[in-house]
């Protein structure tokens, strides 16, 4: 990808899945990234694969003062942010009847709150050089599931969002670009780990690839691939774009 070597990235919930997987791109790629993680093992796991230079740093990107505490450590370190990619994420079960609304906060404190200071944050740090952001949303922002009603409504504020961030960046001069990915069911850990202790592991994972035209999973690796192009220059006159990666699920 075009100008990504030596760019200073940070990803965050790069402990595992797609963040881990588009940390691991980037740094093909020559970036120099931070990778965190509210597991702060896993993001080191993830910095001794990357190799040298990579730092590891435990966040919870829902509470700001982190978010200051993680920008000071780049800055320090590297002296400037061009890349964010905002993919820690959460999803708790529940239906708009009986959903708890402790668990919907929770849900919109990591999803929307997290991407929000993500945001507020890299503009800060890029507003004189310029960067890239992306955020990772979901397509359950444009297909609902009755019983993650919170997952999808925070995948959809962070859509809105991010064309918010574009507007704003490219209207006062800044040269950010914001763009969001909307991956579909992806084999990730945390997926397989659900299917694999479903009630029925057969039916859960038919359900999952039912509504997929394409009849499988994507690969984390898949959807690091599309954040690779979008950070990179050959994406420089993408912004405020939504990038689906859903193997057909939102066409039918």
């Amino acid at each position: 990808m075009a100008g990504l070597r030596d760019r200073v990235a940070l990803v965050t919930g790069a402990g595992s899945g797609i963040g881990r997987a588009t940390a691991l791109r980037l740094a093909r790629e020559g970036a120099r990234l931070v990778v965190t993680d509210i597991k702060e093992e896993a993001a080191r796991d993830c910095a001794r694969e990357i190799g040298p230079g990579a730092i590891a740093l435990r966040q919870n990107v829902a509470d700001e003062e982190e978010w200051s505490r993680v920008m000071s450590a780049v800055a320090g370190e590297a002296g400037r942010l061009d890349i964010l990619v905002n993919n820690a994420g959460l999803g708790i079960p529940g239906d708009p009847e009986t959903a708890r609304l402790k668990d919907w906060k929770l849900v919109f404190a990591v999803n929307a709150d997290g991407v929000f200071l993500g945001c507020r944050h890299a503009i800060g740090m890029m507003r004189d050089r310029g960067g890239a952001i992306v955020n990772v949303s979901s397509c359950a922002a444009f297909d609902a599931s009755a019983d993650l009603c919170a997952y999808g409504a925070s995948k959809a504020a962070v859509l809105q969002l991010t064309k918010s961030v574009a507007s704003h960046c490219a209207r006062k001069g800044y040269a950010i670009r914001c763009n969001a990915i909307h991956p579909g069911p992806t084999m990730t850990g945390m997926m397989r780990t659900a299917i694999e202790q479903a009630p029925d592991p057969v039916a859960r994972r038919r359900a999952w690839l039912d509504p997929v035209p394409m009849g499988r999973f994507a690969e984390p690796s898949e959807i690091a691939s599309v954040v690779a192009f979008l950070t990179s220059d050959d994406a420089a006159y993408v912004t405020g774009a939504s990038f689906v990666v859903d193997g057909g699920m939102t066409a039918e």
